[in-house]
């Protein structure tokens, strides 16, 4: 038997953005198709407690591991959730960078800073997501 092998030349492979891009797309789109994303209004924390976050999460009905997503770090609900086993936070935010093209025009772009990633979105059994961080999410991967 003859054994034929192929590599992929520089030319063929896809750029690291584009499998990164297609990554994340993919652990979002299964997390919404297994049931497995909550997504809320807003995630409110007057105080640092951590019960708090256990009564929301016993309140949504969460068992297993969460993972906990907000528009920009909100360091009430980062450290009211740190003393919980098998919860992570993570937080999207969308910047935007003011450069100048060659004409001497000045060029806005939003990017995307996050610490999502998807060994996260898949090690998690929950995504518990605030709908601005959808929102954010959808601009940048839609």
């Amino acid at each position: 038997a003859t054994t034929e092998s192929y590599t992929l030349s520089q030319h063929d492979a896809l750029p690291i953005y584009k499998v990164r891009r297609l990554a994340m797309k993919s652990a979002l789109s299964t997390k919404v198709l297994d049931n497995n994303m909550i997504v809320l209004d807003a995630i409110t924390v007057d105080s640092y407690k951590t019960k708090t976050i256990v009564e929301m999460l016993k309140a949504l009905g969460v068992e297993g591991k969460a993972l906990i997503v907000t528009a920009g770090v909100d360091e009430k609900v980062v450290k009211s959730a740190a003393n919980i086993p098998g919860v992570k936070t993570a937080s999207v935010m969308t910047q935007t960078v003011t450069a100048t093209d060659e004409n001497g025009n000045e060029v806005k772009t939003d990017i995307i800073n996050s610490t999502l990633n998807v060994y996260d979105i898949l090690n998690y059994d929950k995504l518990i997501i605030v709908k601005t961080a959808v929102g954010k999410l959808e601009e940048v991967y839609a």
